[in-house]
């Protein structure tokens, strides 16, 4: 079986059993929280901002019940090394850390109330290449690291970040492990389009077009589940409530 989405022999969330509770260390502190919102160029400097649990920020362009990547760190670490502009790693919450020391699986908690899924870092990509040239290539895991919102609730610029250390499973930082993970996970006799499984495994929709080579280390019998558009489903779409199910003490 292709292990995908998790590093795990098993896709579900929940054929591990997290600790009762975190053990939380102090780790760093928020510098600086930005939103993304749709249409605006730019990412617009916060004090504070309100996130809703497995939706990601409030307002924000990356918010999606479906997407393991609704919020980006970025460390110092990254900006100092390469003389970054301010926001150029379009990063929702910068750290006084290095996002190379995260790891998938790990935990974050903002402030009093706001828990984070570490789920993979961020690959660097061409716009980050265009903005600042030569970063791409050198930049690594200080590219910044993604994450679900497991518990909602407001944190802003000065607040404590604490970590837990694997306390949820950890997801591949492959993208093509991924998305063939997100495909073994639609159940028989439902469907999804690859828009869809593109939000799922958190990839560019541009990363559609190879979908098929991808897919074609499948069985048959799975592959077939996934579909070019929504106008062609051939039965039930799969909405994926599954995908991305954590313990409810969280909530």
């Amino acid at each position: 079986m292709i292990q995908g989405l998790l590093r795990q022999p098993s896709f579900g969330v929940r054929s591990r059993q997290p600790q009762l509770e975190p053990s939380w260390q102090s780790i760093g502190s928020v510098q600086a929280v930005y939103s993304r919102v749709a249409k605006e160029l730019e990412p617009r400097l916060q004090l504070r901002v309100d996130t809703v649990t497995s939706y990601g920020i409030v307002g924000d362009r990356h918010a999606s019940l479906h997407s393991p990547r609704q919020l980006l760190f970025a460390g110092n670490a990254g900006y100092e090394q390469f003389g970054l502009p301010e926001a150029t790693l379009r990063e929702n919450v910068r750290i006084d850390f290095s996002t190379a020391e995260l790891h998938s699986g790990d935990i974050l908690r903002l402030g009093s109330e706001v828990v984070l899924w570490l789920t993979f870092h961020c690959e660097p990509c061409h716009l980050l290449e265009r903005r600042h040239p030569g970063t791409v290539k050198l930049i690594g895991r200080n590219r910044g690291m993604l994450a679900r919102v497991l518990r909602g609730g407001a944190f802003g610029v000065n607040d404590k970040v604490l970590l837990s250390r694997a306390y949820l499973p950890a997801m591949s930082d492959d993208w093509q492990l991924r998305v063939l993970g997100v495909a073994s996970a639609v159940p028989a006799g439902q469907y999804i389009y690859y828009r869809q499984l593109a939000e799922m495994a958190g990839v560019a929709t541009a990363y559609c077009r190879a979908f098929p080579k991808v897919l074609s280390r499948l069985p048959t019998e799975v592959s077939s589940r996934i579909v070019s558009a929504a106008s062609s489903l051939p039965g039930p779409r799969w909405n994926g409530a599954e995908l991305f199910d954590v313990p409810h003490h969280f909530g």
